[in-house]
């Protein structure tokens, strides 16, 4: 059998106080160790548990850390026969010096008191401490959204101690990048973190001095597939839908207008709703480009249609006024009033049959004005033949389906020539 030797409880042998044992009613513990002397080292790493939350509106994230300290106090040196470390929690604390670290640039950061204040304080017998704090700070992060959202995202948490100039405490990274350790089921649903990494340098107050800076700076990179599902595929399709009206029969006015309606109203909502969730930056985004220049596609259907409306009812007008002109080709079709001679021919006699004499005008009246239909007649056909360059617009406007012909093309290649440019440019 086994035997088992039970632990050595100090407490049992050792008959004063932990505050005795460390001395720490000997010294004054409000002045830093060695004061007077050089700057007191202080190393510290960091173990980033979490990343909670990256806020575009507010421009800022949090971060969940163990943030631990290492410098050496003489004050607290304890002799030992084992060379063990004592370890205590936030109690201790409050009765010896630790290093006074703040976050720069902060906007709200808590110590974890859940079950108890999540403070950790290790002693070894030569003075050396260890000092660690599990901490929640969300701090600002000055985002550029220029590219937003196909962007790339650097933000920095910076520690600094908040009295002691470099002439003080030396804060330092313990083991250089080593010192920054992260946990490696960190994600994001939005972002995907790239990289991690720590620097230091000096940062100036002209009231106070200068001060030792610590960087947490990581790099985060945007998950473009998301809003290639919420705010690309349904702009592109709402596009698409606006070309639908070039098919359309152009006397179909409550279909093609409600379809122009319909698109430009949800190009709005899916701007609106893209901006909402943006900070109110004074610069132009990569998005904006892309929902706006969609916008503009959608509405210049909508003008397409009011130009070929326009141009019909123009048409119209004028043929009205030339049957008002000519009323004697009203009940004649067009293609009986072609004469080669200016005389009738039989056929052209027979279909007469049937009108009265007052409805009917007289020979000579009649044959004047036969001609002058069929000269007018020949010359727009003659106009729809000619294949010259000058003459595209005047075809344009006799002929107002030619405006759709010619959208069906524009149109399209346009759009896809713009997302072309847009994705090699920004991708």
């Amino acid at each position: 059998s086994h035997i088992y030797k039970k632990n050595h409880d100090v407490t049992k042998t050792w008959k004063g106080k932990t505050e005795q044992l460390l001395r720490v009613d000997d010294h004054d513990f409000t002045m830093r160790p060695a004061f007077g002397g050089p700057a007191i080292p202080v190393g510290v790493d960091v173990q980033v548990e979490s990343l909670d939350s990256i806020s575009e509106v507010d421009m800022d994230f949090t971060m969940t850390l163990y943030l631990r300290h290492y410098w050496k106090d003489e004050r607290l040196s304890f002799p030992s026969t084992t060379n063990k470390s004592m370890t205590f929690d936030g109690r201790l604390v409050k009765k010896i010096w630790v290093p006074d670290v703040f976050f720069v640039h902060s906007k709200r950061s808590f110590i974890h008191d859940t079950t108890t204040d999540n403070i950790m304080l290790r002693v070894f017998p030569d003075g050396h401490v260890l000092y660690s704090m599990r901490i929640t700070v969300t701090a600002m992060c000055n985002m550029d959204f220029s590219r937003f959202p196909l962007d790339s995202q650097t933000c920095s948490l910076e520690l600094e101690s908040y009295a002691y100039t470099d002439e003080d405490l030396m804060l330092y990274w313990k083991n250089g990048n080593e010192s920054l350790k992260t946990d490696e089921k960190i994600s994001l649903s939005q972002f995907l973190i790239q990289k991690f990494h720590t620097t230091s340098r000096l940062a100036f107050y002209s009231s106070t001095g200068w001060y030792n800076r610590l960087y947490i700076n990581f790099t985060l990179r945007r998950h473009i597939f998301f809003f290639l599902l919420q705010t690309y595929f349904p702009a592109t399709l709402m596009v698409m839908l606006s070309w639908v009206s070039f098919w359309i029969d152009r006397r179909a006015v409550p279909a093609r207008v409600s379809l122009g309606i319909t698109t430009v109203l949800t190009m709005s909502t899916i701007i609106t709703g893209v901006n909402a969730s943006m900070p109110r930056v004074s610069y132009i985004k990569a998005v904006d480009i892309y929902l706006w220049v969609s916008f503009v596609f959608v509405f210049l259907s909508v003008l397409e249609y009011a130009a070929v409306n326009y141009l019909t009812t123009v048409q119209e007008r004028k043929e009205r006024k030339l049957r008002e002109r000519f009323p004697c080709t009203c009940g004649i079709p067009h293609s009986k009033t072609m004469m080669l001679d200016g005389n009738y021919s039989e056929s052209d006699a027979n279909s007469l049959a049937g009108y009265t004499r007052n409805q009917m005008a007289p020979e000579e009246e009649k044959q004047e004005k036969m001609v002058v239909h069929l000269a007018m007649s020949n010359e727009s056909h003659s106009s729809r033949k000619r294949g010259l360059k000058g003459h595209v617009g005047l075809r344009i406007i006799q002929n107002s389906h030619a405006i759709d012909k010619y959208s069906r093309l524009i149109f399209p290649g346009t759009y896809i020539f713009f997302n072309l440019i847009y994705w090699s440019v920004f991708s």
